[in-house]
């Protein structure tokens, strides 16, 4: 998937300037938009309810099993947005309870110069997009 994602990267660089391309990761995607950000040079990485580490969203479910027989693949996002070299904006609701909050304010710990994180109050998981506040910062955001 990382491969894919990579070369249809480059595909954009063909017909773009890579500071206008903006990348985008949704929950389980954040992991992934992260080490796509961390392996280029995109304009922003705009993460919506990432998880720190896959590991622990897993860990919080599934407390009884052990992890290397459940979990294949090490999604890092706390890893990979070390390497990040654009500005990262997180935005997460305050109610989330599939990934909470906690897991940014994590996230923006690691580089909070170059991380900023937006929290929409009373957003849960899968309804950001029914807030004003949501839009309103992505607009902001999309505007630079």
């Amino acid at each position: 998937m990382l491969s894919d994602m990579q070369f249809i990267y480059e595909k954009l660089k063909e017909q773009y300037k890579e500071d206008h391309l903006i990348l985008y990761g949704r929950s389980m995607g954040s992991g992934f938009a992260s080490k796509l950000a961390a392996d280029n040079s995109p304009r922003y990485l705009i993460l919506d309810a990432p998880y720190y580490s896959f590991r622990k969203v897993v860990e919080r479910f599934l407390p009884i099993l052990p992890i290397r027989l459940v979990l294949r693949f090490q999604l890092r996002t706390d890893k990979w947005i070390q390497k990040v070299k654009c500005h990262t904006y997180i935005i997460h609701g305050t109610k989330d309870l599939l990934i909470p909050i906690s897991h940014s304010e994590k996230l923006q710990k690691i580089n909070p110069r170059m991380i900023t994180l937006i929290r929409i109050h009373g957003g849960h998981h899968n309804d950001l997009a029914s807030f004003d506040e949501y839009h309103n910062f992505v607009r902001d955001i999309l505007k630079y």
